[in-house]
């Protein structure tokens, strides 16, 4: 058994983070069920999210009182609930945490959005650029004379929403076991992303940071922490911060160490970084690899999605695995030793594949389902395949 095995996990179908949450909790295990919105015909067939590995579907309408009614009874033996919807969305269907937690005291109600249950924007629409602002983060990303820049959408969105939000769910499962009740988990990106950079805020008195934006140490500042393009067009990227490893750096370009400025005289930083660019860009990729696999250096490829998988340590560790059609993705992280995540190989559920078989697990009887159905709270891919 995996370690969320017997989990029961509802996800009302959203955006980017709330997807990667359920998709955390069903590889290690939980039965997570998307609640999908009713599909117009021609959504029918398509998946309703990218990240829906091991979850299946269930089509509710929950702005029909009976769909809402449904939800409610669904909550009613669930064990966590994943709300990714703006403040005060779900008080107004009659689903907020006062009502269902009183139905079901021991249900783990996730409420995952960008600026928090609370506060001057709590009712605003974001993304994630947005959400990074706000947390003080975007300040710290970006060159030397450019603009701040997101990093696409994976800080605030997937690392300060999905991951948190699902380690708030472990971590108030844990605390289940020793109160037997649940509560209510107010996951806000803003602050999702401001805790992962607590680092930035706790280091700012080492000197880290006493440079503009892009010219220290960790923000491209430094030669020594980079990419370099390389003579095919690819790019090696370099970490050799601690001494020793930067003396093997220079070894393995081919410079004098005694001839060359020191490591840490921030005005050559500049000079330093455009001869390493020009010595990278004399050889392949390849043949940088060759050169400093062997060593402690801290240079590695930057592997494009094309190449990451067929990397021979990626193909030692099985880091990536494929579905049975053939698509590639991560495979769940970390690893555990005695109960590891064992990702399903199925293609992402249909929206409504599954609503008749969730139902009758939750309880539901065929009349009731058929009920649901003729009030076009429900609906199936299929229906003639289930009723």
């Amino acid at each position: 058994a995996m370690a969320l095995s017997g989990v029961r996990v509802l996800e009302l179908a959203g955006l980017a983070p709330a997807p990667l949450c359920g998709m955390i909790l069903a590889d290690f295990g939980a039965q997570v069920v998307r609640v999908d919105r009713l599909p117009r015909p021609a959504e029918a067939l398509e998946p309703g999210d990218v990240q829906a590995r091991g979850k299946r579907s269930l089509a509710l309408d929950l702005k029909r009182p009976q769909g809402a009614g449904a939800l409610r009874r669904l909550c009613g033996v669930a064990d966590v609930l994943i709300e990714p919807f703006r403040h005060g969305v779900m008080e107004r269907l009659g689903l907020g945490p006062e009502v269902l937690l009183r139905e079901n005291p021991r249900l783990i109600y996730a409420r995952l959005t960008g600026f928090g249950q609370r506060g001057q924007y709590a009712k605003s629409a974001g993304h994630d650029i947005n959400y990074l602002a706000l947390s003080g983060v975007l300040s710290k990303l970006g060159r030397k004379n450019e603009n701040p820049y997101a990093p696409v959408n994976l800080l605030a969105d997937f690392a300060g929403g999905g991951v948190m939000c699902a380690l708030g769910i472990v971590i108030a499962l844990f605390e289940r076991v020793r109160s037997g009740r649940g509560q209510v988990i107010d996951a806000s990106m803003v602050e999702g992303v401001a805790y992962l950079s607590s680092f930035l805020w706790k280091s700012q008195n080492l000197g880290l940071w006493n440079q503009p934006r892009g010219e220290n140490l960790l923000d491209s500042g430094a030669p020594f922490y980079e990419t370099y393009r390389t003579s095919d067009g690819k790019f090696m990227a370099v970490g050799a911060i601690e001494p020793v490893f930067y003396n093997q750096l220079i070894k393995g370009l081919g410079l004098n160490l005694d001839e060359f400025p020191a490591q840490m005289s921030f005005s050559d930083w500049p000079e330093m970084k455009k001869k390493f660019a020009s010595i990278f860009a004399q050889k392949t990729q390849a043949e940088w690899c060759s050169i400093f696999d062997s060593t402690d250096a801290c240079v590695t490829p930057v592997l494009s999605f094309d190449d990451v998988a067929s990397h021979q340590h990626n193909k030692e560790r099985n880091s990536f695995i494929k579905n049975d059609q053939g698509e590639m993705s991560p495979r769940p992280a970390p690893v555990l030793s005695r109960t590891p995540a064992v990702p399903s190989h199925k293609r992402d559920p249909f929206i409504g594949e599954h609503t008749e078989e969730i139902l009758l697990e939750y309880g539901f009887t065929k009349q009731e389902i058929a009920k649901l159905y003729s009030d076009k709270a429900i609906d199936f891919k299929n229906l003639k395949a289930n009723l």
